[in-house]
């Protein structure tokens, strides 16, 4: 009897459920039940999405470069702080700079009591004109000198805006709100003008997510732009935690022709931080929902020479090979959009005995009262 049963065995795992014809049990035996779990497939509306991997990139992304050559006399900020629009950073020895706004407003003063002097002499010879005390050519001469005087005037006034400027410049402030980087100087370095970096400043509240998608998802991905704005889920590489919700906010205006993709762009908030600069990231875009679709555990699914098919308990307690056509996966689920309804009693187990048409015996659920898994 028990070499009998071997040799039943044998043949179920040497030649296998599918595709294949149920070996005869031996005269005067039946083929035992095969125990097998099931779960009942299900129905509610799923996602259409397509996953990809991108990189995390800052809103807005500054290199602070002093605007006038000096020494650093002072840091105002640590390394890696919050910053807010307008916070002191670096400071720059301002004395050079003081001195050249003494000097303008001193030449300014200066052409402003000479053109006080050619306007009283204009006011003179006018009169003296019409008295014709003076030649025309002496009129014109003080006329002329009160046009040159103004126009030095506004020459100095510039000149004094110009050394005001360059005294504010030596208070180097964050232009953005954001988070500061490691500092590139020290106190005590010459710094050049609109050369040397001193600090990178990036705003990474909310946080752009930089994507691809194939040129063939083009079409599609247009098409339910033009319905409204899409979700995107964004999640860390290693899986921890709720995804990232944000939008889709950028479709490039071209295809890369050297890989054949299109770049994308996503906005999230990213009040708590869980996405820094530069980090790669899954990417799923949301293009639509299906309403109602079926899903079975994905551990269900099995794969033949004719193609995918799950195994579902008859009511006669049957295993019931059922040839299905498998959509997108959903987490540990697989959406089955045809070859399964909502209710039927799928098989999760992958045993010996399993066979179209076998008999099967259904094992209570893990933890069950009073069953035993």
């Amino acid at each position: 009897m028990k070499s009998a049963l071997s040799a039943a065995v044998a043949l179920s795992l040497l030649f296998g459920p599918v595709g294949c014809k149920k070996p005869a049990a031996p005269a005067g035996m039946s083929m035992p039940p095969a125990p097998v779990s099931v779960v009942a497939a299900e129905s509610r509306d799923v996602p259409v999405y397509i996953d990809e991997i991108g990189r995390t990139v800052a809103r807005e992304w500054v290199s602070v470069q002093p605007q006038v050559t000096g020494r650093v006399t002072e840091l105002h900020f640590a390394d890696g702080a919050d910053l807010k629009s307008g916070d002191l950073l670096f400071s720059i020895d301002s004395r050079p700079f003081k001195a050249e706004l003494a000097a303008a407003e001193a030449t300014l003063a200066q052409s402003r009591a000479t053109l006080d002097l050619a306007k009283v002499d204009f006011a003179r010879s006018a009169k003296l004109l019409e008295e014709k005390a003076i030649s025309q050519q002496d009129f014109d001469t003080n006329k002329s000198a009160v046009s040159v005087g103004e126009s030095r005037v506004k020459q100095n006034e510039a000149a004094v805006e110009t050394a005001r400027l360059n005294l504010d410049y030596c208070s180097i402030r964050s232009p953005i709100d954001g988070r500061g980087g490691q500092r590139l100087v020290d106190v005590g370095n010459i710094v050049e003008a609109n050369k040397t970096s001193l600090l990178v400043i990036q705003k990474i509240d909310p946080v752009y997510a930089d994507f691809t998608v194939a040129e063939k998802h083009l079409a599609t991905v247009q098409a339910q732009m033009a319905k409204g704005p899409l979700k995107v889920e964004i999640r860390l590489p290693e899986g921890t935690g709720e995804p990232v919700a944000g939008e889709l906010t950028f479709l490039d205006s071209a295809v890369q022709t050297a890989s054949g993709t299109v770049k994308l762009r996503a906005t999230a908030s990213n009040a708590d931080r869980r996405l820094w600069p530069g980090q790669f990231v899954r990417v799923r875009l949301v293009l639509d929902t299906i309403k109602g679709a079926v899903l079975v555990p994905a551990v269900s699914l099995q794969m033949s020479a004719h193609g995918p098919y799950v195994f579902v308990a008859s009511k006669d307690s049957k295993a019931e090979m059922r040839p299905v056509k498998p959509g997108q996966r959903q987490g540990d689920q697989v959406v089955i959009v045809e070859g399964v309804q909502a209710g039927d009693q799928v098989v999760t187990t992958i045993h010996p005995f399993l066979m179209p048409g076998g008999p099967i015996v259904v094992l209570p659920p893990a933890g069950a009262q009073g069953g035993k898994p």
